[in-house]
């Protein structure tokens, strides 16, 4: 009898602890308004600022992620950035850090659904880290402190970006 390769995958624990997470912020935030109303009101009116800024984010990255199960299959992610993507993975992986925007929070559903086709974890580390390159702030970057300085910090930080996604694949 063959056994179901799905079984032989750990699968994530989704137990109580994410109830437990709403309940606790449930009730500080009504501790909170019991001492300072004023206060929690402008707190979660804050709150609901910053998510409906992140609606449109979230939005994309969705579409980007039907589009990604839609076009592209495990095999081609395996051979983009996976195991034996050598050094185009990580060309594409640190690329497409540089030029992703938004809040990497959103980004963490697209690189979990990467990863589930066959992207090696050191290339999500690498995206994660090149985000750092941010390039609206390139202009700027070279007025205060100059061309050679952005180039140098520029190429300090890709090399960073792939020594932390060697280290993690290491550990």
């Amino acid at each position: 009898m063959e056994k179901n390769q799905n079984e032989n995958k750990i699968q994530p624990q989704r137990g109580k602890g994410r109830y437990y997470f709403l309940t606790a912020m449930l009730l500080i935030y009504a501790g909170a308004y019991l001492f300072e109303p004023q206060k929690t009101l402008k707190s979660l009116e804050i709150s609901g600022h910053l998510f409906v800024d992140l609606i449109p984010v979230l939005i994309f990255v969705w579409l980007i992620m039907a589009l990604i199960n839609y076009f592209l299959k495990p095999q081609k992610v395996k051979k983009l950035m996976g195991k034996e993507s050598g050094w185009k993975g990580w060309l594409l992986a640190i690329i497409l850090g540089i030029i992703s925007h938004g809040s990497v929070y959103a980004w963490y559903p697209l690189l979990k659904d990467l990863k589930n086709h066959g992207m090696r974890e050191g290339l999500i580390a690498g995206f994660i880290y090149s985000r750092a390159i941010k390039i609206p702030f390139i202009p700027l970057m070279i007025y205060y402190f100059g061309l050679k300085f952005f180039i140098v910090l520029t190429i300090y930080m890709i090399i960073g970006a792939i020594l932390e996604g060697l280290l993690l694949e290491k550990i």
